[in-house]
């Protein structure tokens, strides 16, 4: 069920922003408000809370984000509200975040390596990925895992390459 109203609220607040084409401004501004939302739990359990009257937390959201957020996005969560979707607007907005960044072609990578990378390590594999996949712009997350021995895994999306000497050293046991 969340997933769905994520997916769908996600995407109305998307075809928004590409139809009045700001995508730019609304990326900014849900990146912002769900770091407001994610810092103030209290914000979120008084909109979720279901003793405070609707009309009421319509007015909180009014008096909180107008004038500092686009009437765009303090209508997209009148509407929320509106529908008693408010507990999924974190989500929500962690959906539109990634379909606009789709949109604007910025991949979020993830690379694990069994020992940190340095400067060159990791300019070489983000020159790698730019030049092999459709991204003109990377979010590298990178971690390190002693447990692979060697070799990286890559992680994007749902692609995940993996040429750690871990995963050669099982495929070669499974076929001995």
């Amino acid at each position: 069920m969340a997933k769905l109203v994520y997916q769908t609220y996600g995407d109305a607040l998307f075809q928004l922003a590409v139809e009045e084409n700001k995508v730019d401004e609304l990326f900014s501004e849900t990146k912002a408000m769900k770091e407001i939302f994610e810092e103030n739990e209290e914000l979120l359990k008084l909109l979720t809370n279901p003793k405070i009257d609707k009309q009421e937390k319509l007015n909180i959201v009014e008096n909180i984000f107008s004038g500092r957020a686009s009437k765009d996005l303090v209508g997209f969560l009148k509407v929320i509200i509106t529908k008693d979707r408010q507990r999924y607007v974190i989500g929500i907005f962690d959906y539109f975040i990634a379909a606009a960044k789709e949109y604007k072609k910025i991949g979020v990578v993830y690379v694990t390596t069994a020992i940190p990378l340095d400067d060159i390590g990791r300019e070489k594999v983000v020159k790698k990925l730019l030049e092999t996949t459709k991204y003109e712009e990377l979010e590298m997350n990178y971690s390190v895992d002693a447990e692979i021995i060697g070799g990286m895994i890559i992680r994007i999306g749902d692609r995940v390459v993996d040429s750690t000497i871990r995963t050669k050293i099982t495929k070669l046991s499974k076929q001995l």
